[in-house]
Formats: structure tokens, C-alpha cells, sequence
């Protein structure tokens, strides 16, 4: 994972496979935000997956081998949801691959989305792999989708390809592969100018109640199926 900069605008580049969150990603990628929200000039930021995946989300193997470290790891995944949930940038996701689970709630998280139209799928799969939705990620998801998104993505695990994700609202533009990244990139570089305390209140009130949610760590933890015993 490293962090470019390319005029006014960051790119957190996700280069770690199929980007699963363990701690030692989830602490790189906030010590990246960190420094891109500490810029002094103007800026917004874009998350680019590389290669096959965005993110696969939650590090399942991982936390089957570390038990007594799980609810602690459990804790900096909503965090890092609600970090960029309420970012003192524009926030922009370039969906260039498959992006499941935690990983499509950390593109939801972001101000926009494009995604690549060819390949790909960004999906919800809590109900197939039986993990009930923390209550957390449940209103992160809910506060950005419409209501009928939310109950296909959340309920039913639907599936969606990128014309499919744009109709239903989840992505907000589509592009060939190879400019999926430079597409969002155009798109965060015209939201740059706006006052970032200002927006950051904003999107504190806006999303007043996911980032609550999210951030009351005993209504989100043990995460039944893969945390409790």
C-alpha cells in the first residue's frame, strides 16, 4: 500500500492481493489518510484497488488464528469505515475489481464511486457466508443506499457488475479498465476547494448515525459466526 500524489489529489493504491483487512493493513491504510487529510493545501483523495480485487474485505484466516486479537481488530475496521465516512476531503473509490464484503463497505464509505465496467462484482455476501451485518456496518450501508439497494445488497446478497451497481445507485460512474483510476481521479480533482473543517462538520451531521453506530464498539463486537465461539 502506498500513498501518490498527483497534482491536488492523493491515491491510496491497494497493492496487497486481495487486499484483506488484517491490522497491519488496516493501520497502514489509516496511517495514509492520516497524512493526506494533513495536507495544508487544497486536496481530495482517491482509494485505487490494483489488479483483480479492490478488497475482499475482512481477513477471515487471520482472525480465526488470532481470536483473542479479533475484537480489537474488529474495533479499527469501523474505525477506518468511519474515518472516511466523515473525511475532511472529498473522497473518491476506483473500483477497478472485485470488491466484497468489508471491502465494498469501505468504497460505500466514500463520497463516490467508479467502478470498472467490464469485470468485477461488488457484493454484500454476509448472508451466503452466514456473518450477520454488525450493527455498524449495517447503518453505514443503509445510510448510503436507497432503501430497496440496501435490502437486495444486505438481505439477499446480490451481486452487481458495474451497469447493474450505477442503475442501483451504488456506483456513481463507470469506466473501461484502464481509466477506471484516472475517471476517479478527474472526478476528486473537481470536488478539490471546498473548506475541509467545514466539510468534515458536515458529513459529521449528514451522517450522524452511522458514524455513531460504527463507532459504539460494544453493540459491534463479538461479530457472531466469526468472532464469538
Amino acid at each position: 500500500m502506498e500513498l501518490d500524489r498527483i497534482g491536488e489529489v492523493f491515491v491510496i493504491r491497494l497493492d496487497e492481493g486481495e487486499n484483506r483487512f488484517d491490522p497491519g493493513w488496516v493501520g497502514d491504510y489509516l496511517r495514509l489518510l492520516d497524512e493526506a487529510e494533513a495536507a495544508t493545501d487544497a486536496a481530495a483523495l482517491v482509494t485505487a484497488g490494483t489488479g483483480k480485487f479492490f478488497s475482499n474485505g475482512l481477513d477471515l484466516e487471520w482472525i480465526t488464528a488470532h481470536r483473542a486479537e479479533s475484537g480489537a481488530l474488529l474495533a479499527d475496521v469501523h474505525e477506518l469505515l468511519a474515518r472516511v465516512l466523515e473525511s475532511s476531503l472529498p473522497t473518491v473509490a476506483a473500483v477497478q475489481g472485485h470488491c466484497y464484503a468489508a471491502g465494498a463497505m469501505l468504497a460505500i464509505a466514500h463520497d463516490f464511486r467508479v467502478m470498472r465496467e467490464d469485470r468485477g462484482f461488488i457484493c454484500l455476501p454476509e448472508i451466503d457466508i452466514r456473518i450477520p451485518f454488525t450493527p455498524g456496518m449495517a447503518d453505514l450501508v443503509s445510510g448510503k443506499l436507497s432503501p430497496q439497494t440496501a435490502r437486495d445488497a444486505m438481505l439477499f446478497g446480490t451481486r452487481y457488475a458495474a451497469p447493474d451497481a450505477r442503475r442501483a445507485g451504488i456506483v456513481d460512474d463507470v469506466a473501461p479498465a484502464d481509466a477506471a483510476v484516472d475517471r476517479a481521479i478527474t472526478v476528486a480533482a473537481a470536488l478539490v476547494g471546498k473548506d475541509t473543517a467545514t466539510l468534515r462538520a458536515i458529513k459529521q451531521t449528514v451522517y450522524a448515525h452511522p458514524l455513531a453506530s460504527l463507532r459504539n464498539t460494544a453493540a459491534n463486537t463479538p461479530l457472531r459466526g466469526v468472532f464469538a465461539d
